[in-house]
């Protein structure tokens, strides 16, 4: 296993077949990072359709992407879709904060189960920088400071816990290292 933030890595190498689960607080930038991803290898065929954001699974089901009242259903098609995309050898992001223990349990399990490389980027952002970003217009909601402090205190808790947890890859990124470069291909990264 890397480590980013031990290591200093500035260049990440991944095959096809990985798993790429992002994990941290409302307003960390998950959702940027991923679209930037898909912009920046859009030249070797990766769409947006990669990424299985949680927040557009919830608003599939209800209109409501804030609403938390169908988180059950959310996550069952959240799931869902990452064993199908998985199923088909496509390159799959989670987009979800991914702060629970065993909802990276449950996506580790999914990427055994299919054979894919797993690939966690942790989100260790200041409370400030969230803030910011949750307050931004684009963003379309808002998600308030209360939610982001439980957020930054279960991240913590993830940042002892992932050591553990039986990632190949496991990034942390930061104010000071936001955005990695990453590659893609068919070569082995643990190698």
């Amino acid at each position: 296993m890397k480590n980013a933030s031990e290591q200093q890595v500035q260049h990440i190498s991944l095959p096809e077949r990985t798993l790429m689960v992002l994990c941290g607080p409302a307003g960390a930038g998950k959702s940027t990072f991923a679209r930037t991803f898909i912009e920046q290898h859009k030249q070797q065929g990766y769409r947006m359709t990669s990424i299985v954001s949680s927040d557009y699974c919830r608003a599939l089901i209800c209109d409501d992407e804030t609403n938390q009242q169908v988180n059950r259903d959310t996550f069952d098609l959240f799931y869902y879709i990452i064993h199908k995309r998985m199923f088909q050898g496509r390159l799959t992001i989670a987009d979800s904060t991914a702060l629970q223990a065993d909802a990276r349990q449950r996506l580790l399990d999914l990427a055994a189960r299919h054979h894919y490389f797993t690939c966690l980027f942790m989100f260790d952002i200041s409370l400030e920088t969230c803030m910011k970003y949750d307050q931004h217009q684009a963003r379309g909601r808002i998600v308030g400071e209360q939610v982001i402090k439980y957020h930054l205190s279960l991240l913590q808790q993830a940042l002892r816990d992932v050591p553990q947890e039986s990632w190949q890859m496991i990034h942390v990124l930061d104010e000071q290292h936001p955005f990695p470069e990453i590659s893609m291909g068919d070569t082995d990264p643990s190698s």
